[in-house]
């Protein structure tokens, strides 16, 4: 069997069908993408969504720093005395507090691309399966990491003073950065369940608010009722709190960064397992 192609009137010759298959189908096909090489290559989509939308770093700059200088001013004189005294105690805090409500995001951009049809063309791809998602969570933890550093040189400003050095503030962020990227698998989920990005945000921010108002963020909980106590010691972001609080003084607080690699572990463990059959059944 051949077939004969002609252009602008002339014939030229046959091509079988034999030869034609041997051109188009290789005989060595290149190797399947590992695991980490696949995540990665989702992760760098991830970050040239920013690169081609610039706006969506205003969460993780501008964001924070009004975050920073409203509550520095607004409750500093009335809590500690000034508004230097009390950043030393605050920004550790509202530097957990911003991370953490801005991994609400993945959840959102997940549902859009699910939305404009993304998926269904990452689903034919001969790739480790859950690289999609690990993918959007490895390009966010370099939000976070931004984020982390604008709160961090906006507080040096205004008097911020880290007594562990620079050993202490990394070690800060890295389990702070740990944290997040777990936790943003339940947002994950949600953005794989609900039907569109405004839900995701409204069931997120439902989540969130209650988690990180509702700990040692701002105050001591020692001035809370008791009851309230009792939900606010054992809150996973008053764990991380605190840890970040101590790593950045020059302490260790051992209970509080074993719980808090305690919940990581936790979420990464269930939620990570429920997104991905989500996402296979979906």
């Amino acid at each position: 069997m051949s077939t004969v192609t002609q252009t602008e009137g002339r014939e030229l010759a046959p091509v079988s069908t034999e030869s034609l298959a041997a051109l188009l189908i290789a005989k060595d096909r290149p190797p399947r993408p590992s695991a980490w090489s696949a995540s990665m290559t989702f992760g760098w989509r991830a970050i040239l969504k920013i690169k081609h939308v610039p706006e969506q770093l205003f969460d993780v700059t501008a964001f924070p720093i009004m975050l920073v200088l409203m509550y520095t001013y607004l409750f500093g004189g009335a809590l500690a005395g000034s508004p230097t005294a009390y950043i030393q105690f605050l920004l550790p805090g509202i530097l957990v507090m911003s991370v953490v409500m801005i991994t609400m995001y993945t959840g959102v951009s997940v549902n859009t691309d699910i939305e404009k049809g993304v998926f269904d063309r990452f689903r034919t791809l001969p790739i480790w399966r859950p690289s999609t998602m690990v993918g959007y969570l490895l390009g966010d933890a370099l939000r976070y990491t931004i984020a982390s550093v604008v709160m961090l040189t906006v507080g040096m400003i205004l008097g911020f003073r880290p007594d562990g050095g620079v050993g202490g503030v990394v070690a800060g962020i890295a389990l702070l950065v740990a944290f997040s990227f777990a936790f943003s698998w339940i947002w994950t989920m949600f953005g794989l369940m609900l039907r569109s990005e405004k839900s995701v945000m409204g069931v997120s921010m439902m989540v969130i608010f209650p988690l990180t108002f509702l700990s040692n963020v701002f105050v001591d909980p020692k001035t809370m009722p008791g009851w309230l106590q009792a939900f606010v010691n054992n809150s996973p972001i008053t764990h991380l709190a605190t840890a970040v609080r101590g790593l950045m003084a020059g302490d260790w607080p051992a209970a509080d960064i074993a719980w808090s690699l305690g919940w990581t572990c936790l979420f990464v463990l269930v939620f990570g397992p429920i997104t991905m059959r989500l996402y296979n059944r979906k």
